[in-house]
């Protein structure tokens, strides 16, 4: 299980901070506490209760083996994501969604399968072959797979569950999830509707503490489901 952070870690990450009161979206204001010089201030009692919501989701969606991919498009985000995905093998989308990523995942899946092929014979010297012609433009075409799927290599179907840096960043993302029934983690500022997410995170979404602590979390979550799965004894056959 997870440590959740206390409401001074949680305050020094600026997970409060919000955005300005004009921007604010109606559906937010339960997690909002209040205002300071014309700024939403995010109610960090309700992130500590929302957070351990979506922990619990994502220690038991780890483990029972679901799949769940991290997307932060946002300059504030992209490094964040990719670091911590890669360190725990899961997919993500730290360029730019690809549009049809789950609607149309037949297609990408195609894409997907591209790449890892053009990576293999790469690293295995297998584009010698060729000419320097044909090999530029091999190089070209792995570029633009890795800008298109890269990250998703490791996703051979749809995935159960989404982790979203920016619900307004990222809207074709979470439009595409909840067309196809893929829950939805995300961090909601306060210029957001929490009422999109099967599991919302009140929090500051463009603070780089704030995005590293909360995924930090979750990714930590799931490894921690994965853990329980690998220590659950196996079952004793009856002998007969």
């Amino acid at each position: 299980m997870v440590n959740l952070p206390t409401i001074n870690e949680l305050s020094q990450a600026a997970v409060q901070i919000g955005h300005r009161l004009n921007k604010r979206h109606p559906k937010m204001a339960k997690y909002i506490q209040g205002a300071k010089n014309g700024i939403s201030f995010i109610d960090l009692k309700k992130t500590t209760e929302k957070l351990q919501e979506a922990l619990d989701f994502v220690e038991e969606l780890g483990a029972r083996g679901g799949v769940m991919v991290l997307v932060g498009t946002k300059p504030s985000a992209k490094e964040i994501i990719k670091k911590y995905a890669q360190a725990a093998n899961l997919a993500y989308v730290s360029e730019r969604w690809l549009g049809g990523t789950l609607t149309n995942f037949s297609t990408i899946a195609k894409l997907i399968e591209k790449l890892k092929k053009l990576s293999q014979e790469k690293e295995k010297n297998e584009w010698q072959k060729y000419t320097k012609k044909e090999r530029l433009g091999l190089e070209k075409d792995l570029k633009r797979l890795e800008i298109m799927v890269g990250g998703l290599e490791s996703l051979t179907r749809l995935p159960d569950t989404l982790y979203v840096v920016d619900l307004i960043q990222e809207a074709t993302a979470v439009n595409e999830a909840r067309k196809k029934n893929v829950s939805l983690i995300a961090i909601t500022d306060t210029n957001t509707n929490p009422e999109q997410v099967t599991y919302p995170i009140p929090a500051n979404d463009d603070a780089t503490k704030s995005i590293e602590l909360i995924t930090k979390l979750i990714v930590e979550a799931y490894q921690a489901g994965q853990t329980k799965t690998k220590d659950k004894p196996a079952k004793k056959t009856q002998e007969s």
